[in-house]
């Protein structure tokens, strides 16, 4: 009889078609759900058990993942290797395992993560990105990249970022660390990366709706403080749309 060992999977998706990482009732397109699926038919689970399968974070709809970290309990004779074999075989073609390691026993993927790094890719040209569209977020006209980059060093340090995040209803801290936000172009691309010790609902893309409006001079860089240290919702930036935003790697 095999005992169950905890296993460490990195994952990648497509987010496009899927409700987020997370269960949602009424929908079996999540994430979490279709990792579940197949581990459960993989290891023969009774009626009324399943596997639970521990993301380092719950990406929204729409949102993809370059490395997605989790970690999941089995009982199996299967290899790591095998394990990814049999998943990669039965699981849609826009979710892929990576890699599969044993991990120690107390390990666990979100409580255990040090830090997060998160890519926003925005797009402004004449054309079209159409081999990208799903990863981008089209801008209708161009920002001054100089004075987003501006807003960005006021939004980094560590802060109560209540303002940031899409739950009104959030009853733990708000508090954390974002300790670098670095924005690049590259010809029509402007690629925002975000590295924190963790983040709010929508927060990301908030602060990244937040840094255009600084871009397109509706605020300016120093309102950023105004807007940390007011913590209201709405004097932040609009909550921008998901399919730019991807999960990029956590740190343990």
């Amino acid at each position: 009889m095999t005992s169950k060992l905890n296993y460490k999977l990195t994952v990648s998706y497509d987010g496009t078609r899927y409700y987020g990482w997370e269960h949602q009732p009424n929908t079996d397109m999540t994430i979490q759900g279709k990792l579940e699926n197949v581990l459960n038919r993989m290891t023969d689970m009774t009626p009324g058990e399943s596997v639970t399968v521990i993301g380092a974070g719950r990406t929204d709809a729409g949102v993809h993942a370059r490395a997605m970290t989790c970690n999941v309990l089995l009982e199996t004779d299967k290899t790591p290797e095998e394990i990814k074999e049999y998943m990669n075989k039965y699981l849609p073609e826009d979710i892929s395992v990576n890699e599969i390691k044993i991990a120690a026993d107390r390990f666990h993927s979100r409580f255990k993560a040090k830090g997060k790094t998160y890519r926003y890719t925005l797009w402004y040209g004449s054309s079209k990105p159409v081999f990208d569209r799903k990863y981008v977020t089209v801008l209708e006209k161009e920002p001054d990249v100089d004075l987003m980059k501006k807003a960005a060093l006021h939004m980094t340090g560590m802060h109560d970022y209540k303002a940031f995040c899409g739950n009104p209803k959030m009853k733990k801290s708000t508090v954390r660390v974002v300790d670098t936000i670095n924005i690049e172009t590259s010809g029509s691309y402007i690629r925002i990366y975000f590295h924190g010790n963790g983040f709010l609902q929508n927060m990301v893309r908030i602060m990244t709706g937040t840094l255009l409006q600084a871009g397109y001079g509706e605020i300016t860089p120093d309102d950023i403080d105004r807007i940390i240290e007011s913590g209201e919702r709405k004097n932040a930036g609009p909550t921008a749309p998901p399919e730019g935003l991807c999960m990029m790697k956590v740190d343990y």
